[in-house]
């Protein structure tokens, strides 16, 4: 399912936020984990992810995975790069990441990531991958 909607990002070219696919070891099973995810850049090998889970009050699977290994792999069209992660909850590289992402994938009058932010407690994390 991830690879497909992944697959249909590439294919349109409409305006819609770029996306990859992270492939990640699945903490308690250690088998390969795959999550198709909207992505910024900053800088020539630092791709940026949010995880929000659409404002859900805990972190999606793949941030607990990468706090356990944040060895991990991205697919961005045809190419895979390996990636470390870091997860950032604040300080500068979070706000000048935040905006970045925020601004790439635009809801109604503001950042869909800003709006998620509205609907729970927690800090949304963002994932900086460095390749």
């Amino acid at each position: 399912m991830a690879v497909r909607a992944h697959r249909r990002s590439h294919r349109r070219k409409d305006g819609q936020a770029p996306a990859l696919l992270l492939r990640t070891t699945g903490a308690r099973t250690g088998r390969t984990r795959t999550s198709a995810l909207v992505y910024g850049k900053d800088g020539e090998n630092r791709f940026l992810v949010v995880g929000s889970d659409g404002g859900s009050d805990k972190s999606p699977g793949w941030v607990h995975n990468l706090r356990a290994n944040p060895n991990a792999e991205i697919q961005v069209g045809r190419d895979r790069y390996p990636v470390t992660a870091q997860i950032l909850t604040e300080g500068p590289d979070y706000d000048r990441g935040w905006k970045i992402v925020n601004d790439l994938n635009r809801y109604k009058d503001g950042g869909r990531y800003e709006h998620y932010q509205t609907l729970t407690s927690r800090r949304i994390p963002l994932v900086v991958l460095s390749a």
